[in-house]
């Protein structure tokens, strides 16, 4: 495992280094950059969690956003990025050093001043990504403690979309988008069926789940097979709950910019009868 020389200390927690290769990196840590000289070897496994950024592009932008951050806070954003490490136990996308950091340093100058941003998708990302919403309250929780302010409950949403972000290489505009749609689709399953879904039940889990897997195969344009049985009867037995989950399709196909093959109808309208039986 190779070693690195230290470049340049841009702050007690990040420095400028380059390995034996010569390629420049960024190093992220807690206390890391603390009494380091230039020329300074850091030997790889003497640093216990350790961040490399490699790509030129995070790094630059990772850069810029040191002036605006104290040292005692940018402590606080590593010790969130760490947190979620650990319980993520892979490697997540470097992009979270940049969008995590610059995204919660907007939020934790926001709450100074008192202005609080409200999140309209905060219930359908907890549907959408559960493990991830809760590392995001684990995070919020370590912001608020060391930092004394009072991060509300729809940034463990924002957070969580930044986590899912940098355990599946997805942009984070992309899955705010899949948040939005969701909401509309639930919106109009409420509508269309007369009911107000309990967001809390495990039949809204497993719907919203069910759709969060029909977005992502529409996106990776996966086909599914179309049990056709299955389907006549369907059609014929729930004609509402068919013709409802036809009409999700649409949205979908209009937001998505995608087809959406005609197997999904089948799956949806077999989750939209459990949901309209039991609110019977």
């Amino acid at each position: 495992m190779e070693n690195f020389f230290v470049k340049k200390v841009l702050n007690n927690n990040v420095l400028i280094a380059s390995g034996e290769d010569r390629i420049e990196v960024v190093l992220i840590g807690r206390g890391i950059g603390f009494g380091r000289q230039h020329g300074d070897e850091i030997v790889r496994e003497s640093v216990e969690k350790l961040f490399v950024l490699t790509d030129r592009n995070e790094q630059e932008q990772y850069k810029k956003l040191l002036p605006n951050i104290d040292d005692e806070t940018l402590k606080v954003m590593i010790a969130a990025v760490e947190l979620i490490r650990d319980r993520v136990g892979q490697r997540l996308n470097e992009h979270i050093h940049v969008g995590l950091t610059d995204h919660l340093l907007f939020a934790v100058n926001r709450m100074i001043r008192g202005i609080g941003i409200r999140n309209p998708f905060l219930l359908e990302t907890k549907a959408l990504y559960p493990f991830e919403y809760e590392v995001a309250e684990a995070v919020t929780k370590l912001i608020n403690q060391q930092l004394t302010v009072a991060l509300p409950p729809g940034e463990v949403g924002f957070i969580a979309l930044h986590i899912h972000s940098a355990i599946a290489n997805k942009a984070v505009c992309d899955l705010s988008r899949y948040s939005e749609l969701m909401a509309t689709l639930i919106q109009l399953i409420e509508m269309q069926l007369d009911v107000e879904l309990d967001k809390e039940s495990i039949d809204y889990m497993r719907l919203v789940r069910h759709i969060r897997y029909t977005i992502e195969r529409v996106v990776r344009g996966e086909k599914v097979d179309e049990p056709e049985k299955i389907a006549s009867l369907l059609k014929t037995e729930y004609p509402i709950c068919y013709s409802l989950s036809w009409k999700l399709i649409k949205v979908m196909q209009q937001t998505l910019k995608k087809p959406v093959y005609d197997a999904e109808a089948v799956y949806l309208t077999m989750h939209l009868q459990r949901i309209q039986t039991k609110m019977k």
